[in-house]
C-alpha cells in the first residue's frame, strides 16, 4: 500500500474535532439508554465545551446525583509522543501552565464545594511503559492507583510522584486524591472509537453501521455550530427520530469477559470479569477456569447477574465467553422469567425479539450408548459431522457417562461454517432444536448436552431450555479428553 502524505495542520485539526464529536456522540448514547432502561442514576444531559468545566470541559456527563464526569479529549496523528510525565508536566506550546496543572486547578474549582467527581484524559496517544506512574495504571479502572502510591518517597514511584505534585502546586495528600478520581483513558484509537460506537448503538437499538455513527457524529458536530454546550435527553430521542436511526429497544447491559477484555465493560450495568481467572493468556486458548477458580463459581456469577441489573426485560449480553457460559447464560434469562435477551454475533444484534416464518427441524442422528437412563445430546451447526461425533462418543464411553443413548442434531443442510447466518436463522433453529428434544427426553432422568455452534445461538437456546430435562452442560477444553462438565441446569 502506497504511504499517505503528511496531514496539513487543517486536517489535523478536523479530525480532532471529528474524534471530539463521536466521544460527544458516546456520551449521547449512555444519556440514551440509561433514561430508557430507567439506570439508578442516569446521565442527565451531555456538555460539549461546555461552561464553568475549566480545562476538562470537551465533554461532560451530568448526572441525575453526582459525581458528574468531566473529560479532556486529545487527538494527535503521530504517535511519537506517548502519555508520560513530560507529555503532562511540559508547559504549554505558548508558555502556559502543563496539562496536569490545568487539570489540578479544574479539579479544585469544580470540587470547592465538597461534591466529588469523576475526571478523564481520553486520547489516542498510547501510555508510556517507561514511565514511573503510567507503566502501573490498571487497565480495568484506568486509574494510576493504588500502585501509583507504593513506594517510598526515594524509590523511582515516589520521586514521580513528588515532581508531579510540584508541577500540579498539590501536596502529597492533594495528587493522591486527585489520582483518584482521574482516569487515563489512553490508546482510543479513532477506528477503535468507531467499533466501540456500533457496538454501544446496536445495543441502544440502533443503527450501527458505519455511516449512522457518522450521522451521530456530525449532528453533535451541528449542535456545536448552533451554539448549544449542553444536549438534552429530548435533543438527543429528537435526532433519532430525524436521521431514522432506531430499529428496536435499548437494553440493559450485561457484560461477561472470560476471554478478551470486553469494549462495552464501562457501559455496561453488571459486569463478570474472569479474563484472569481463566487459564492461559491467550484469548484463544482460554477454556477453562483457572485453579482455585470452578465452574461453579462461574456459575453462581452468572445466575445471580438478573438481580444486578435495571428493572428491564431487555438485556444484551456483551463480551467474549465460550458455548457453554453462553448456555448458562440464556438459561439465567430464560423465557419464562419474561426475560428478553440479544448479543453481538459478528457484529449483528441477535435477539430473542426476532421472528422468522416457520421453525427450523434439525436433522436428528441416534446413536446407542447403552451404559445408564440419561440421554446424551450433542448439538453440531459447525463442526465436521464425522469428528464432532467422533468426540462426544470417545467422551461418554470413556468417561462411562451413565446415558443410553446419543443423539446428534445438525441443520438440515448439515452442519457447515455459517450454516446459521443472522438472528432470524437463529431463533428458527434455536426452537426447533427445543422442539425436537422435549418428547425424546421425557423418559430420561438427565441430559448431557454437547455443543457446537455460534455463541449467539447457544445463548438463544439456553433462553427457550424449558420443559426438558436437568441438564448437565460440557465445554470443549482442548485437552486429550476433549469435554469436561461445566454447569448444571436444573429444569
Amino acid at each position: 500500500m502506497k504511504p499517505l502524505p503528511a496531514p496539513s495542520p487543517t486536517s489535523v485539526r478536523i479530525t480532532g474535532d471529528h474524534y471530539q464529536w463521536l466521544i460527544a456522540w458516546s456520551g449521547c448514547l449512555t444519556l440514551l439508554r440509561e433514561n430508557a432502561i430507567h439506570a439508578a442514576n442516569p446521565v442527565i444531559s451531555v456538555g460539549v465545551e461546555a461552561d464553568d468545566a475549566g480545562n476538562l470541559d470537551d465533554v461532560v456527563l451530568r448526572r441525575r446525583t453526582p459525581p458528574h464526569t468531566y473529560s479532556q479529549v486529545k487527538y494527535t496523528v503521530s504517535s511519537a509522543t506517548p502519555v508520560n510525565e513530560e507529555y503532562l508536566t511540559k508547559p504549554s506550546p505558548t508558555g502556559g501552565p502543563s496539562i496536569l496543572k490545568k487539570i489540578a486547578k479544574t479539579w479544585r474549582t469544580l470540587t470547592a464545594d465538597g461534591i466529588d467527581v469523576d475526571l478523564a484524559i481520553i486520547t489516542n496517544r498510547a501510555p508510556d511503559p517507561s514511565d514511573p506512574l503510567i507503566a502501573v495504571r490498571d487497565a480495568r479502572t484506568q486509574l494510576l492507583l493504588p500502585k501509583a502510591a507504593d513506594g517510598t518517597a526515594r524509590s523511582k514511584t515516589g520521586q514521580a510522584r513528588t515532581r508531579w505534585a510540584q508541577n500540579a502546586d498539590l501536596t502529597d495528600t492533594e495528587l493522591h486524591d486527585l489520582l483518584s478520581r482521574l482516569r487515563f483513558d489512553l490508546s482510543r484509537e479513532l477506528a477503535h472509537v468507531h467499533e466501540h460506537l456500533q457496538l454501544l448503538m446496536a445495543v441502544c437499538g440502533l443503527r450501527n453501521d458505519s455511516h449512522a455513527v457518522d450521522e451521530g457524529a456530525n449532528w453533535v458536530a451541528q449542535r456545536v455550530r448552533d451554539g448549544h454546550r449542553t444536549i438534552t435527553l429530548d435533543m438527543v430521542k429528537e435526532a433519532v427520530d430525524t436521521l431514522d436511526l432506531r430499529t428496536g429497544p435499548a437494553h440493559a447491559i450485561l457484560s461477561i469477559a472470560t476471554l478478551k477484555p470486553d469494549p462495552l465493560a464501562d457501559e455496561a450495568d453488571h459486569t463478570i470479569n474472569w479474563i484472569d481467572r481463566f487459564e492461559t493468556d491467550s484469548a484463544y486458548t482460554k477454556r477453562r477456569p483457572l485453579v482455585p477458580a470452578t465452574w461453579t463459581q462461574l456459575q453462581n456469577d452468572i445466575e445471580s447477574a438478573p438481580a444486578h441489573l435495571p428493572g428491564r426485560s431487555d438485556v444484551s449480553v456483551s463480551g467474549s465467553l465460550r458455548l457453554a457460559p453462553a448456555f448458562l447464560t440464556g438459561t439465567a434469562f430464560r423465557m419464562v422469567t419474561g426475560a428478553d435477551l440479544a448479543v453481538l454475533q459478528r457484529g449483528e444484534l441477535w435477539s430473542t425479539r426476532d421472528t422468522y416464518d416457520a421453525d427450523c427441524e434439525p436433522t436428528v442422528n441416534e446413536h446407542d450408548i447403552g451404559q445408564g437412563d440419561d440421554l446424551a445430546i450433542g448439538i453440531n451447526v459447525t463442526v465436521k459431522a464425522h469428528d464432532f461425533t467422533q468426540d462426544v462418543l470417545e467422551y461418554l464411553r470413556e468417561q462411562n457417562i451413565p446415558a443410553s443413548r446419543l443423539l446428534i442434531l445438525t441443520p438440515p443442510a448439515g452442519p457447515q461454517d455459517r450454516s446459521v447466518l443472522d438472528s432470524h436463522a437463529a431463533n428458527a433453529l434455536a426452537v426447533g432444536i427445543r422442539d425436537a428434544l422435549r418428547r425424546p427426553a421425557r423418559t430420561h432422568p438427565r441430559i448431557h448436552l454437547f455443543l457446537a455452534c455460534p455463541m449467539g445461538l447457544a445463548l438463544l437456546l439456553g433462553h427457550r431450555w424449558n420443559r426438558l430435562r436437568p441438564t448437565v452442560v460440557y465445554e470443549d477444553v482442548g485437552t486429550a479428553n476433549v469435554y469436561e462438565p461445566a454447569f448444571f441446569v436444573h429444569a
